[in-house]
């Protein structure tokens, strides 16, 4: 049985390190068994035309810049909303290059963010809320590529980033 590959956003190194220390000091450790991401598609067959079809899709998608604009609510969680209309533009290019392979969760518009907190009480949720807003200023970040990973019921495998065009 093929398990499902999962399609994240490759971000600059500076940005990755920042999200995965908040995502150290909040996520609860004994659940914390990724890096902080930005979810593309959470279930693609493993099949080897998705990886040609991906390096297809890349080679000509220029890095661009999004957009970090507000903190938000996950209800037991907080992320950080990620804009760009580059985004907006790769992720539905993908869902119709993939569509017949797409899942009923694939296949809805995306609220694009970078979770560093969840599966904690609303409480605690609220108090990191509140304690990043402070001090929180809208920043950008350079998206560079796409991973690949394959689930394995809770930790991802590794398996590849297709780089874009830089």
């Amino acid at each position: 049985m093929n398990l499902p590959l999962v399609v994240t956003l490759s971000i600059s190194d500076t940005a990755q390190a920042y999200f995965d220390d908040l995502r150290r000091q909040h996520f609860p450790k004994e659940k914390n068994y990724l890096n902080a991401h930005l979810t593309l598609f959470n279930a693609l067959p493993d099949e080897p035309w998705i990886f040609d079809k991906m390096q297809m899709l890349t080679a000509d998608q220029a890095v661009f810049e999004v957009k970090v604009d507000q903190i938000i609510s996950l209800g037991g969680g907080t992320a950080f909303k990620v804009v760009a209309p580059e985004l907006n533009v790769l992720h539905k290019n993908l869902q119709t290059h993939f569509q017949e392979s797409l899942t009923n969760q694939d296949k809805q518009k995306r609220n694009f963010h970078i979770t560093v907190q969840n599966k904690v009480e609303p409480s605690n949720a609220k108090d990191l809320q509140a304690a990043l807003r402070s001090t929180f200023e809208p920043f950008c970040f350079t998206a560079d590529g796409i991973h690949l990973w394959r689930y394995l019921g809770g930790p991802w495998e590794f398996i590849r980033t297709f780089p874009f065009n830089s």
